[in-house]
């Protein structure tokens, strides 16, 4: 019990620390080159600039976001992606693809590709009409390394790249009861990423899907309980993943990939949401919205449709809940920027939620 107390009084301490960034950073050796890709997990608004569905770009949606305006983030604030870059020592954070901006030496810090709907099958989230598949996204990533090397030069440009930190996140969108194709098919799309000079990537699980309150509602769930067979077909495709990460790195001559296990992180919340609420209460806002914990495991904050929030995603016209730091879920689909600071924490220099290594070991290999 000791031993319990002490373990989660120095997560809340982390967490502390993480949620006054920006304002505090964590200063590494270097600061290296980060691409982003992914789904809307990781978005930062490449879907601002498209013609789909699937959309983030109006309030409340970012509202604790710095400057407090919907990027485009599916969540309040900060996706897991944006806090690991600030962790890995990123001023600023990175824009999407997309944007009018993302040009000259700004894309020498990295590059976010990441689109909602997006997925491994080019077909993924075709419901939504546009969005950005992988194949697509390591498209847009060959422009831009025409562009860093057409800027630093073959040998500079290369090793630009090769020394950056590349982050995927795939699965959500995707058909999960196919999950030996999809594992083939994201292995090679893996691979094309390394014959383009990356060397260090971190992938992503998928989380337990049959827990949002999307999958709630349409299962019909009984008192917020997840649903067994979609949490199986996660397991199941994440099992294919993490055999698929220790194959990449055994093929693949100096590759470093390492596996992010959502799964687990967020469950652990789930079945356990008060131990992010022990420890000595501070007299700072931003301390005090950890110490009370999550209260909220299985509605989304911004959301409506029934009792789990799980039918239509957030937007002006949704009622917001009355504490959103108390909510481990935004909306139908995406966590808080709250619960994406307790993942980055594990993923980033956690013992347990990555493999073989943790982030800030890969950055520092």
């Amino acid at each position: 019990m000791e031993y319990q107390r002490r373990r989660s009084r120095s997560l809340l301490l982390d967490v502390c620390i993480l949620l006054l960034l920006p304002w505090v950073v964590i200063a590494q050796k270097k600061t290296p080159a980060i691409f982003i890709f992914g789904d809307s997990l990781s978005d930062a608004g490449n879907n601002n600039y498209i013609r789909t569905l699937s959309k983030a770009d109006s309030p409340p949606n970012g509202m604790d976001f710095p400057g407090g305006y919907a990027t485009g983030r599916y969540t309040n604030g900060r996706t897991t992606v944006d806090i690991i870059g600030q962790l890995a020592g990123l001023k600023d954070f990175l824009p999407p693809y997309l944007a009018p901006n993302a040009t000259g030496s700004l894309i020498l810090n990295g590059l976010n590709y990441a689109s909602g709907a997006g997925g491994i099958l080019n077909s993924s989230g075709y419901i939504l009409y546009g969005r950005i598949s992988f194949n697509k996204q390591l498209e847009y990533l060959a422009n831009t390394k025409g562009q860093i090397i057409a800027q630093l030069g073959e040998e500079a440009g290369m090793d630009l790249i090769s020394n950056a930190l590349f982050s995927s996140n795939f699965g959500s969108n995707d058909y999960l009861n196919i999950a030996s194709l999809l594992v083939r098919i994201y292995h090679g799309q893996l691979t094309r990423l390394y014959n383009m000079g990356a060397r260090k990537v971190v992938v992503a699980s998928v989380g337990p899907l049959g827990c949002i309150p999307f999958q709630l509602t349409f299962r019909l769930s009984k008192n917020g309980e997840c649903s067994a067979k979609v949490n199986a077909q996660a397991k199941e495709f994440n099992a294919g993943v993490f055999a698929m990460v220790k194959q990449l790195n055994a093929e693949l001559a100096a590759a470093k990939f390492i596996y992010a296990d959502a799964y687990k992180g967020v469950l652990e919340i789930i079945q356990n949401p008060a131990a992010y609420g022990e420890g000595p209460r501070l007299f700072f806002i931003f301390f005090l919205m950890v110490f009370t914990g999550f209260k909220v495991v299985n509605e989304g904050c911004c959301g409506a449709g029934d009792s789990y929030k799980g039918v239509i995603p957030c937007s002006s016209i949704v009622r917001l809940c009355p504490n959103r730091f108390e909510y481990l879920f935004w909306d139908p689909y995406h966590p808080t920027d709250k619960a994406n600071v307790v993942l980055s924490t594990k993923f980033f220099s956690g013992t347990a939620y990555t493999w073989p290594m943790n982030i800030e070991q890969l950055l520092m290999s």
